[in-house]
């Protein structure tokens, strides 16, 4: 059975570079040590403490994940379906 039919028609299949993917963690993973990763979180919520609030944003982000965009949306549409002709009929 073609799985394309319950996605949308769209294709399963990546083309191109996988935006999933991050070609540069390996590098990182090799070229920091755990002790150093510590280091880095231990400073960075230090500063969120002392009020900086781009590393209070991003300790929550990485905590709590990234909060998710809402958007509120009202229409006001006073047009009507039938016309009063139509309503008289």
């Amino acid at each position: 059975m073609d799985k394309r039919k319950t996605n949308g028609g769209h294709s399963t299949k990546s083309t191109g570079v996988d935006k999933r993917k991050n070609p540069f963690k390996q590098a990182v993973e090799n070229a920091i040590t755990d002790d150093e990763l510590v280091k880095v979180i231990k400073t960075l919520y230090a500063l969120a403490l002392d009020g900086d609030v781009n590393a209070a944003k991003e300790v929550l982000n990485r905590c709590l994940g990234k909060s998710i965009e809402t958007k509120d949306v009202t229409i006001k549409d006073d047009r009507h379906v039938f016309s009063d002709k139509d309503l008289e009929e």
